[in-house]
Order: structure tokens, then C-alpha cells, then sequence
């Protein structure tokens, strides 16, 4: 780098019978080890790619100091224009990572010189950036995501994976203690990063700068990836030739347990990131935005030009009120994020509501969302919406959440809106529908003080009392009509061309 660090890489290049060169290249940026994208490597050059895994500054191999989603801009541009002057580079690069990793690629390819941008970007589960991975965008804090990877990852050279597990095995209420501020200390390590981590904005993130983007981009996610919606918000807003992939995937771009997942949503990710590769820089994409998405719970795959319509249900008619229309947001009693049980005993602690079974299958493709008219008696008040399918036999299965924070009058209705992120999926004829809204997503979420004070410094909780108002309060669902019945879309063809 031009101020002295030294950045470790691996290269493998393609076999004998591609020739000697120069190939086009790939450049995997990582924090979690190159040595692990070896078989990645491999791969690539199996397909005629110059294939480059390199350690972020400061960790494992790479000197300097870790300091997360600060040097990437800067040592990625260095990168690509290193690789550009060696002779085994025909000069074309293509930046391509996961998670942290997507960041990586995605600050190359927005930042810097044009000769230190790679060609094409492949963005898979992506962590846009500090602020975007700490909050939502309406505010409210990523408390359980981001404790578990600073604990893992943060301020230290190599990783400890279980590092969250393990001090929740010592104290299971580690998250509960207060302030947030203070987690490193319950952790019992040094977390230089950690208070800096909350005093991120989101206000220009790598999305809304993705607007001025002219290079192609292919963004990968899943629908059960805590990032799935930042993955969408990427593809939605970029500048050039932007395809999307959504399957029915976590994190790791596996498919989770269950009966959502279909042996057709099977597909060869790496052979079909070098054919989304070749198109790219061969100029075969056309201009503006394409997709498929898998949908969840039939072995079809959705193209994302497939157009839904909102089929509405209001609150007390098309979703009857099982109770809680005034409930207590009690700090020190949370709705919990880690599992589905809905309390049978004490005081409500949500408004819950359910719609009758489904007379016939749904196919819902897109952004469903709720409109409350609601009111609390504090002066900040966070409002979690979660909506479960519930099948014929009354298995839970979570379909969309979301979280808002607000400001409102004391006491007086407010108008609220509340996305609940992308959804792709067929819900079986004979599923109802159940919705909860709460005052809390805890430990997913940090807890809102109700007392105006910052979630991360205050020291104090206080209950809030709510009240939902049925009359304005609707569930809006993106389902495809009948007339437009999903089609059978090949997902390699729909994002190659």
C-alpha cells in the first residue's frame, strides 16, 4: 500500500490448456482469511480466471491495524490497480466477496481512481458499511448481530467464532445489562471500535452511492439473511446494469430447515457467478435492472419484473383482534426475537391479531408492510410488526418483520408505516395469518428507554403504554394475481443477459 503496509494475497491461476495468459481476474477482499477461498480460487481458474484472496489490512496474514470498514476504499483500489500491472492480468477485474467481504468489493467499485475500480462487482449477502449494519434505517439498533460479530471480529487480528456464545454460557443475560456502551467490558475484552460502531449515519450509505455506479453489479442475498433488504435496497438503487439472485437462503447462502426450500432453488452459485462474469465483461448485459427470485414453498423461480398487487387486510375485519389492543411495552418483559411463543398468561405485551385460513394459494412477491394508526404515552416509542404464517397444522414460520422508531405526541394517534422487508413465497391454501405488534424485538434489537434518551448510553428503562387503533390499521401484501401467474423463470438466464 502507498504508506508501507504490506497486504498478503494468494493467486491461482487457470490450468495448462487456457494458455499462459493474460487471463481476466478475480479479486476476493476478505477479514476472515483468504485460506479459506482456496478451493474458491481453484475454481475460478478451473474457469479461466486469474483468481486473487487477499487479507484486509490487519488481519491474519496483512499487516497494519484492523480497524473495520475504515481502509477498505483506498487498499482496494491499491489492489485492483497491482493486479492490473501484472502480466498474468488482461487488465479486467471483477471484485466479488460476501458479507464484509461484498463490502470490500463494493467500496473498490465506487471508490477511488477509474484505474483502481474493478470491471464488475458481484455483491453476495452484503454488509454495506458500519451504519447500515448497525441500524435500521428508521433508527432502531442491530443489538444481536452486532454484538456477536465484534465479539468474533472486532479489534483483533483472527477470529473467535464463538466468542458471543461462550460469554452467554458464562452470563445468559450478558445482553440485557446496561448501558449497551458497555458491552466490551461484560465481554471481558477491549473493543476500541465498539462506541464509534453507534455514532454512524446512514444518511449516505453504499447503496444511495451505488445511484452514480456505471459498472455492471450482480447482488446475491437471501430471504432469510439479516441483510436481505439492504441486498435488494443495492440492486434497487444502482447506477449500471444491476441483476439480482434472491433464493430461500440464511447468511451462508444455504437453505435453512423447513419446507420453504425446493430441491429446483439448488443452484451452482460459483459456475453461475463466472457466467454472470464473462457477460459482464464481454458488455452482453443489458442496461437497467433484471431478477429472479426463488419462491419459497414451490420449486418455481420469480422473475422480479413479475408485478404484485397489494391485497389488503384491514385490522379487525380481514385480520380479527385475538386481544391486546392496549398492551404494555415493558422494557424488563420484551417481545423476545428468538422464538415465535405468544404469552397465554398476564398482562398483554402486544396486539395480536390473525386472519382466517387462506381459501387457495398465495404467491407473494415483494415489500409487504403495515399501515398503524397507534398511540403511545412515552415521548420515543419503538413499534415492532411481525407477521407469522401459520401452516393447516399451526407450525409457525416467520414471514416478515419490521421496526420503527418514533417521536410522536404523547397520547395522541399517530400515522405509522412499518415495511416488513422482501418476501418471495407461496403460502399453502388453509395458512393463516398471525400479526403482533409490539414495543420490542429483543435481543434482536436494543430496547427503546421510552424516555427519549440514546438506546446505547441510557442506564434506565421505562414501560410504555400502547394502543392500537383498528380503524386505519391494515396489512398490505404484495401478491401476484391469478392473471399474472408466476412463470417458470430459468434464474442463470434471467441475470445473464
Amino acid at each position: 500500500m502507498s504508506d508501507g503496509v504490506r497486504l498478503v494475497a494468494d493467486l491461482c491461476l487457470p490450468p495448462e490448456e487456457f494458455g499462459d495468459g493474460p487471463f481476466p481476474a478475480v479479486l476476493i477482499r476478505t477479514p476472515y482469511d483468504r485460506r479459506r477461498h482456496r478451493a474458491e480460487l481453484r475454481a475460478w481458474a478451473a474457469l479461466g480466471f486469474a483468481a486473487v484472496a487477499q487479507d484486509v489490512r490487519g488481519r491474519h496474514a496483512s499487516g497494519g491495524q484492523w480497524h473495520p470498514y475504515r481502509n477498505e476504499e483506498g487498499d482496494g483500489a491499491a489492489t485492483v490497480r497491482w493486479m492490473r500491472r501484472q502480466a498474468w492480468c488482461a487488465g479486467e477485474v471483477v471484485a466479488y466477496g460476501s458479507s464484509y467481504g461484498a463490502y470490500c468489493a463494493l467500496t473498490a467499485a465506487l471508490g477511488g481512481p477509474a484505474d483502481g475500480r474493478p470491471d464488475a462487482v458481484i455483491a453476495a449477502v452484503p454488509a454495506l458499511g458500519a451504519a447500515e449494519t448497525a441500524r435500521e434505517a428508521s433508527g432502531p439498533e442491530r443489538l444481536l448481530a452486532r454484538a456477536g460479530w465484534w465479539a468474533a471480529h472486532g479489534d483483533r487480528r483472527t477470529s473467535d467464532e464463538d466468542a458471543l456464545e461462550k460469554a452467554l454460557a458464562r452470563d445468559p443475560r450478558l445482553l440485557d445489562h446496561l448501558p449497551v456502551s458497555d458491552f466490551p467490558r461484560r465481554l471481558r475484552r477491549a473493543l476500541p471500535s465498539w462506541p464509534d460502531l453507534w455514532q454512524q449515519a446512514r444518511d449516505r450509505g453504499i447503496a444511495a452511492r451505488g445511484t452514480a455506479a456505471g459498472i455492471p453489479l450482480l447482488a446475491v442475498g437471501g430471504t432469510r439473511d439479516p441483510f436481505r433488504d439492504d441486498t435488494v435496497e443495492l440492486w434497487r438503487q444502482w447506477g449500471g446494469p444491476a441483476r439480482l439472485l434472491m433464493g430461500p437462503w440464511g447468511h451462508a447462502l444455504t437453505a435453512s430447515p423447513g419446507a420453504e426450500a425446493r430441491p429446483e432453488h439448488r443452484l451452482n452459485l460459483g459456475a453461475l457467478y463466472a457466467r454472470w462474469a464473462r457477460a459482464a465483461l464481454n458488455g452482453e448485459l443489458a442496461d437497467g435492472r433484471r431478477g429472479a427470485a426463488a419462491l419459497g414453498g414451490s420449486g418455481w423461480w420469480a422473475s422480479m419484473a413479475d408485478a404484485p398487487e397489494p391485497a389488503v387486510y384491514p385490522f379487525g375485519t380481514g385480520l380479527r383482534l385475538l386481544g391486546g389492543a392496549s398492551f404494555e411495552a415493558d422494557p424488563e418483559r420484551p417481545l423476545r426475537s428468538d422464538h415465535l411463543n405468544v404469552p397465554t398468561t398476564g398482562n398483554a405485551d402486544r396486539c395480536l391479531l390473525v386472519t382466517a385460513p387462506l381459501p387457495r394459494p398465495l404467491d407473494l412477491l415483494g415489500r409487504p408492510a403495515v399501515s398503524l394508526s397507534a398511540v403511545a404515552d412515552t415521548p420515543g416509542a419503538d413499534w415492532l410488526v411481525r407477521v407469522v404464517a401459520l401452516d393447516p397444522r399451526g407450525i409457525a414460520d416467520p414471514l416478515g418483520t419490521g421496526i420503527v422508531r418514533r417521536t410522536d405526541p404523547r397520547n395522541e394517534a399517530a400515522r405509522i408505516s412499518v415495511p416488513l422487508g422482501f418476501v418471495s413465497r407461496r403460502l399453502a391454501a388453509g395458512t393463516r395469518l398471525r400479526v403482533e405488534v409490539g414495543g420490542h424485538h429483543f435481543p434482536a434489537h436494543a430496547r427503546n428507554p421510552h424516555s427519549g434518551e440514546d438506546p446505547v448510553t441510557a442506564t434506565r428503562l421505562h414501560p410504555s403504554r400502547r394502543s392500537v387503533l383498528l380503524e386505519g390499521s391494515a396489512l398490505a401484501l404484495p401478491v401476484v394475481p391469478a392473471r399474472h401467474r408466476v412463470a417458470r423463470v430459468d434464474p442463470a438466464q434471467e441475470i445473464c443477459r
